[in-house]
């Protein structure tokens, strides 16, 4: 048995247990299945292929769209499990992949493909309603037609992804690299065999297509040129009525996420901008998982913590395309460090208080690192070189999809590791803290460059020493503020910029203590700044810069978290 076969062998063995425990039972053998090419509004044909579940006259449809062919078998074996629950499955392939004619080119015929489909399924007597699965790329099929989908359509499922394409590609001007430069890699229509490290260090990268992969990607050069959220590519055509989509869509819709997802913070902005008539019936779940739904904690207990990867969308699909119920809203949160999930009717959830812990650099550093206190102490300052050809390497991360490995709360390296690693650790906590939302970090800070980066990194110190990060991230000088467009900086000036996380339920142990770590690269999860201005993909050249972080009354640098007292 070669290797591809026996993921597939494994992938199916997984699909059964999942199955097996599902509260959903089989309640039918499958009836007749096959396939078609379905022609669209232009004369394409799509590679549509279907299952109807036997001793049925009418049934509700799940339909899902992919443009990933490589999983065709997995897809298959998971939609006859499907159907033997009482649901008809239609898996279609999108333009240019599995079968079906056109052109691939991500994104741009995926609503009218999609709606096409769902036209043609709603003309169908024996189709009692339609619901709509998928997840990632497949969940990006179904969002971009939510809005017009036809009255038997009923509901969505979409997990790790969201409608703001802006969000999902970049942090204050730096492009999310990890995620959508090895994602180019893997769909720019043919095999791409370049280093994948070099490949994101390519400079300038704007080029890094035809010098490194042979193809010219003009798709994946407007990703990283466009920086601006407010600039025409982000605001306007395709990706202003994807982030538009969700305000204007009626059925309900189950949101699946995960903490350390490269998705969540676009997927938490889906949520919010959904409709009065959708909201009222969803679900957001946001549990401790990656991109694939692997539980993405260490050095946690997550004993409460089941699989519910196929329970979940089954129940759903049933209670509304079998049971014609409209379920209640809410929103389920799994707080790490607690190992429970907590039910709410609202998103973000109600922060009890915020508690402020103060930066210190005054005096000497005591466990190789500086102070963080409740009050701001003496004015002083610290300063460190960033090198953009020695960058911080991700470990521990959020949004990183390529490099597996770093994904995730990891066991992070003690305080001050590098030289260019500013560390700060609080006293101990007295009692257990849960945080509930973003935890924001203010820093007061000047450069010798006229464009540049700081990040933090959120981490909890147990009480024997070893560390694992909550949450991380960036910003730059040309962004501060969350500018949605680029600013002047003067090299020298003393400013203050702000570090948001994405949000989090964490709860932090008594006799923890907190740690930050505050320097200016995480890469590949951001792509390196090359401390000048302007997009950083069109440097051919980076500078090192001398980075200054200010603390003390008159430079309050902090952290601020986000405290939970009240459950609901």
């Amino acid at each position: 048995m070669d290797a591809m076969q026996k993921m597939l062998e494994m992938a199916k063995k997984r699909l059964n247990s999942q199955f097996d425990t599902c509260s959903v039972p089989a309640v039918c053998e499958i009836g007749q299945s096959g396939e078609i090419m379905l022609p669209m509004d232009d004369g394409v044909r799509l590679r549509t292929m279907y299952w109807k579940p036997e001793g049925k006259n009418s049934f509700p449809v799940i339909l899902l769209r992919s443009c990933y062919p490589a999983q065709e078998a997995v897809m298959t074996y998971k939609a006859e499990l499907v159907c033997m629950r009482g649901f008809g499955v239609v898996l279609q392939w999108c333009r240019g992949t599995g079968g079906s004619e056109g052109e691939w080119e991500p994104n741009i015929y995926d609503r009218a493909d999609g709606l096409t489909t769902m036209r043609w399924l709603d003309k169908i007597d024996e189709v009692e309603s339609i619901g709509y699965w998928g997840d990632s790329y497949l969940a990006y099929t179904g969002w971009c037609m939510a809005d017009a989908v036809p009255n038997k359509c009923k509901t969505m499922y979409l997990g790790v992804y969201g409608c703001d394409r802006h969000v999902s590609a970049y942090q204050d001007g730096l492009f999310r690299q990890d995620i959508l430069t090895g994602w180019a890699m893997g769909n720019a229509g043919r095999p791409i065999d370049a280093d994948y490290i070099a490949s994101c260090r390519y400079r300038p990268q704007v080029e890094v297509d035809e010098a490194m992969w042979g193809i010219r990607l003009d798709w994946y050069r407007d990703w990283i040129t466009n920086t601006d959220r407010d600039s025409e590519y982000w605001s306007q055509g395709l990706w202003r009525k994807l982030r538009e989509t969700p305000g204007e869509m009626k059925i309900p819709v189950f949101i699946r996420e995960g903490w350390y997802d490269h998705h969540l913070g676009s997927a938490i902005a889906t949520y919010r901008s959904l409709s009065d008539a959708s909201k009222a019936h969803t679900t957001l779940q946001l549990g401790p998982w990656n991109h694939g739904y692997g539980c993405a904690l260490t050095g946690q207990d997550t004993s409460n913590l089941k699989d519910d990867t196929i329970e979940s969308p089954m129940v759903w699909f049933k209670r509304i395309l079998l049971d014609g119920e409209n379920p209640p809203p809410e929103v389920l949160t799994y707080v790490c460090g607690k190992d429970e999930w907590e039910s709410w009717n609202q998103f973000p959830v109600p922060v009890s208080e915020n508690q402020t812990y103060y930066l210190d650099a005054s005096g000497e550093k005591k466990e190789d690192a500086y102070r963080l206190q409740n009050s701001p102490a003496e004015n002083a300052q610290v300063s460190y070189r960033y090198d953009p050809d020695d960058p911080v390497l991700s470990f521990g991360a959020e949004s990183l999809f390529v490099s597996q490995g770093g994904v995730g709360s990891l066991r992070q390296p003690p305080c001050s590791w590098r030289k260019d690693v500013l560390s700060f650790l609080s006293p101990v906590f007295t009692e257990d803290t849960e945080l509930g939302g973003s935890i924001k970090v203010r820093l007061y800070v000047s450069s010798d460059a006229p464009d540049t980066a700081f990040a933090a990194k959120v981490m909890e110190v147990f009480p024997n020493g070893s560390t694992y990060n909550i949450r991380g991230s960036i910003t730059t000088l040309a962004y501060r503020g969350h500018s949605e467009h680029r600013q002047s900086y003067t090299p020298g000036e003393i400013v203050p910029v702000d570090i948001d996380t994405w949000e989090i339920s964490w709860m932090i142990h008594a006799g923890s203590r907190l740690r930050i770590d505050i320097t200016s690269s995480d890469f590949p999860q951001y792509s390196i700044h090359p401390n000048k201005e302007g997009p950083w993909s069109v440097h051919k050249e980076v500078v090192p810069a001398i980075q200054t972080v200010y603390t003390g009354k008159d430079y309050p640098s902090a952290v601020i978290l986000p405290v939970v007292h009240n459950q609901k």
